[in-house]
């Protein structure tokens, strides 16, 4: 940490106290730093010196770990959201493409292992539970009865499509020497492979989210 740098030291032990979508908290975490300034050279200008400024400010506006409990509720639903549209967005296209790969295989039936159908119904389910959350946080007060179950909600949505997700990769990967059109196989297993990287990340995040206390 930069010791001259107050501003920076305080952007840096925010960041390091929030948890949440990257983008989204960068920008919060810059606007509330550009804040701090503001507030700090308000108070440099009648202060003895510049600890005490420093000081000043931390009193008027607060203090990271303070400001951090009252941000990250925001965050926290944030969070959510960006795994619910995780969900909501990948497993539709990945259902699709399966679709798409079955009938352009003019009916070779290891193209879809059996075992893709039952994981294909699990990520279904979780997509329209996500689609649930996104309607849920979606109103403009952002206030429900269950906000503060949403994020472990979520979680525990994204960890298990996520998972669903690998095991029909799996699944494909062994029914790829099998089939004849081989090549559609392949295509449909490094598509599924590939979501279930986006999935599992956004649920990491959001796991990490629901581990802290809902205020603010």
């Amino acid at each position: 940490m930069n010791r001259a740098d107050p501003v920076a030291n305080y952007g840096v032990e925010l960041s390091s106290a929030l948890r949440g979508p990257r983008g989204f908290k960068a920008r919060m975490v810059a606007d509330i730093t550009d804040g701090f300034a503001d507030t700090l050279s308000a108070h440099t200008a009648t202060a003895a010196s510049r600890a005490d400024a420093v000081r000043g400010a931390l009193r008027e506006f607060g203090t990271p770990a303070e400001i951090a409990r009252s941000c990250q509720r925001e965050l926290t639903i944030a969070q959510a959201r960006h795994t619910a549209g995780a969900i909501a967005i990948t497993v539709p296209l990945m259902i699709a493409g399966w679709r798409l790969a079955h009938s352009s295989a003019n009916g070779d039936p290891w193209v879809l292992p059996f075992a893709a159908y039952p994981l294909a119904a699990v990520g279904g389910l979780a997509a329209l539970l996500a689609l649930l959350t996104l309607a849920a946080t979606g109103r403009p007060s952002g206030e429900h009865p269950l906000t503060a179950l949403l994020p472990s909600v979520m979680a525990w949505t994204g960890t298990i499509a996520s998972v669903a997700m690998i095991l029909a990769a799996v699944s494909l990967v062994v029914a790829t020497p099998l089939a004849a059109s081989w090549p559609v196989v392949a295509v449909a297993t490094v598509t599924t492979a590939a979501f279930h990287g986006v999935v599992a990340a956004s649920a990491r995040g959001c796991r990490d989210c629901a581990r802290l206390p809902l205020t603010g």
